[in-house]
C-alpha cells in the first residue's frame, strides 16, 4: 500500500502563487508516475499534470501549461507542483495520486490522497 498526503494549498489572490506537495509513504518503490487532479464544485475531476519515475517526462493539462510545474524529489518521496499566475477558474480541491503502472500516460491511478483545497479570489 502507498499513502499520499497533499499539503500547500489555501487561499491567494488572483495572479498570485502557491506550491503544493505530496508526501508518499510506504510501498513506494511500486509507484512509477505520480499526477495531480483537481475537482471544482459542481465538476467533474479533471487531470492536471504528470510526472514520471525519473522526474523528466511530465504531461500537463493545456489549460495549466506554462503556469503550473511539476517535479519530484525520489529520495524525499515527495511530488511537488508549482502554480503562478493563478486565476479563480483554477479554484479547487486538489489531489494527488500514484500509478503502479507503466504506461504514459497512465490510465489508472491506484492510490489518491484526500485533497488540499486551493482557492483564488478575484
Amino acid at each position: 500500500q502507498v499513502q499520499l498526503v497533499e499539503s500547500g494549498g489555501g487561499l491567494v489572490q488572483a495572479g498570485g502563487s502557491l506550491r503544493l506537495s505530496c508526501a508518499a509513504s510506504g510501498r513506494t518503490s511500486s509507484i512509477d508516475a505520480v499526477g495531480w487532479f483537481r475537482q471544482a464544485p459542481g465538476k467533474e475531476r479533471e487531470f492536471v499534470s504528470a510526472i514520471r519515475r525519473n522526474g523528466i517526462i511530465t504531461y500537463y493539462n493545456d489549460s495549466v501549461k506554462g503556469r503550473f510545474t511539476i517535479s519530484r524529489d525520489n529520495a524525499k518521496n515527495a511530488v511537488y507542483m508549482q502554480m503562478i499566475s493563478l486565476n479563480p477558474e483554477d479554484t479547487a480541491v486538489y489531489y494527488c495520486a500514484a500509478s503502479s503502472t507503466l504506461s504514459w500516460p497512465p490510465k489508472l491511478y491506484d492510490y489518491w490522497g484526500q485533497g488540499t483545497q486551493v482557492t483564488v479570489s478575484s
